[in-house]
C-alpha cells in the first residue's frame, strides 16, 4: 500500500496567513498540521508517500524533506492547479502503479490515527473505503447514504437537501479499481473533479463500497477557528516538561511545556500551554489553549487561546484571544488614544475593534 497526500491547496479561508505561507504548514501545538497526517500514515505501516504540491511545493518540500525524519520515503508530484480530488488521483496514476493506496488530505486532522482503518481495508479489501463523520450542517460537505446493512448506496457533493447527515472525511482507501473510474469523469459543476462522483461511479458499477463512522475527533482545519480548536485538542493531551529556563519570579501552573531555549521570566503560564524554541515570556500572563511558537516575544502582555507563528512579538497588549498570529508580526500598542485606527491588512482580512 501507499499513501497520497494532498497538499496543493490555496488555502483561501486562511488568508491573510496563506497568502506567504501554506496551509498545511500552519502548526497546531507548534507541529503542522501536515506532519500529523504524516505520521498517522507512517504509523500505519505505509512506508511510500507521494505528496501532491502546488504553488507553495517549495515550502513544503523544505519542510518535510525526504521524508525520512517520519520514516518513509517520499515523492513530489506537482498539480498545476487544484482540479478536484479526483484530478489528484489522476495525476498520481502512474506513481501508485497497481497499488491499492490511502489517499489524506493534508489540512485534516483526525484524532486516533488510520491503523484500524488501513487494517479493516487490508482484510475485507473494497474497492473504497470511506470515512464518515456526523455533522450539524452536511450541506457543506459530500454526504453518504447508507442501507439499513451500512453498505454505501449514493453520494452527493455539497447536497441542497442532503440524505443524511454523514459527511465524508478526508481519508479514502482505493484499490486500483478508483483508476478506471478517475479516467472517465467529466468535470462537476464546479469545475473540478470530484472524488465523490468516482466513488459513486464505482457503486453504480456493482463494485464494493464500504464505510466506518468516526467515533473520535476529526476537522478539516480550513479556517481560523477550526484551527484554534484542534490546538485546543491537541494541547488536551499535552505532557508537561521544562527544557527552557523558568525564573523563581515565574509559576507554572498545569500542563506547560517551555521548549529548550526558551525562557519564562517574571510570568504566570497556565496551560495547556506551550512556548517554542527560542522564545522569551516576560513579564506577561500566557493562557489554556495557547501555542508560542519558536523566536517569539510575548511582553508585558496577556495572551490565551491563541496560535502565535515564529518570529513575532506581542508587547504591551494587554489582552489578545482567540487569535492566530503569522510569522515575524510585530503587535505593540498605539500610543495614546488614536481618534483613528491606522490597519495594514492583506486579502480576506477580518478585523473586531471595540470602538
Amino acid at each position: 500500500m501507499k499513501g497520497l497526500v494532498l497538499a496543493g491547496g490555496s488555502g483561501t479561508r486562511l488568508r491573510p496567513i496563506t497568502h506567504t505561507s501554506a496551509k498545511q504548514l500552519v502548526p497546531v501545538a507548534n507541529k503542522p498540521v501536515l506532519f500529523y497526517c504524516l505520521e498517522a500514515i507512517a504509523a500505519a505501516g505505509v512506508s511510500e508517500i507521494g505528496i501532491i504540491v502546488g504553488e507553495t511545493h517549495a515550502e513544503i518540500e523544505a519542510a518535510v524533506g525526504d521524508g525520512s525524519r517520519f520514516g518513509v520515503e517520499v515523492t513530489y508530484l506537482h498539480q498545476h492547479a487544484p482540479l478536484g480530488l479526483a484530478h489528484a488521483v489522476l495525476i498520481a496514476r502512474d506513481y501508485l502503479g497497481d497499488d491499492d493506496f490511502v489517499m489524506y488530505l493534508g489540512d485534516n486532522f483526525l484524532l486516533g490515527g488510520i491503523d484500524d482503518l488501513v487494517g479493516r481495508f487490508t482484510r475485507d479489501r473494497p474497492s473504497a473505503q470511506i470515512m464518515l463523520t456526523r455533522v450539524s450542517d452536511p450541506r457543506q460537505f459530500g454526504v453518504a447514504e447508507l442501507d439499513a446493512s451500512g453498505r454505501v448506496i449514493g453520494l452527493e457533493e455539497k447536497p441542497r437537501e442532503p440524505k443524511s447527515d454523514l459527511a465524508l472525511v478526508g481519508v479514502y482507501l482505493f484499490t486500483p479499481d478508483i483508476h478506471e473510474v478517475v479516467a472517465d469523469l467529466k468535470p462537476s459543476a464546479r469545475g473540478e473533479l470530484e472524488i465523490s462522483d468516482a466513488i459513486q461511479r464505482l457503486i453504480d458499477e456493482g463494485r464494493r463500497v464500504e464505510s466506518l463512522v468516526v467515533s473520535g475527533y476529526w476537522k478539516d482545519t480550513g479556517n481560523v477557528n477550526d484551527m484554534l480548536e484542534v490546538n485546543r485538542l491537541v494541547l488536551e493531551s499535552l505532557e508537561g516538561r521544562t527544557d527552557g529556563r523558568v525564573d523563581e519570579d515565574s509559576e507554572l501552573i498545569g500542563r506547560v511545556v517551555v521548549e529548550d531555549g526558551a525562557v519564562v521570566e517574571r510570568s504566570r503560564v497556565l496551560g495547556p500551554a506551550i512556548i517554542g524554541a527560542g522564545s522569551l515570556v516576560s513579564g506577561s500572563y500566557v493562557g489554556p489553549f495557547t501555542s508560542i511558537s519558536r523566536d517569539c516575544a510575548i511582553v508585558d502582555s496577556e495572551i490565551e487561546y491563541s496560535i502565535v507563528l515564529p518570529r513575532s512579538s506581542i508587547t504591551g497588549v494587554s489582552r489578545v484571544e482567540g487569535s492566530l498570529i503569522g510569522h515575524d508580526v510585530q503587535v505593540t500598542p498605539a500610543a495614546g488614544a488614536p481618534r483613528a485606527h491606522r490597519l495594514v491588512l492583506g486579502d480576506h482580512s477580518r478585523v473586531r475593534m471595540s470602538s
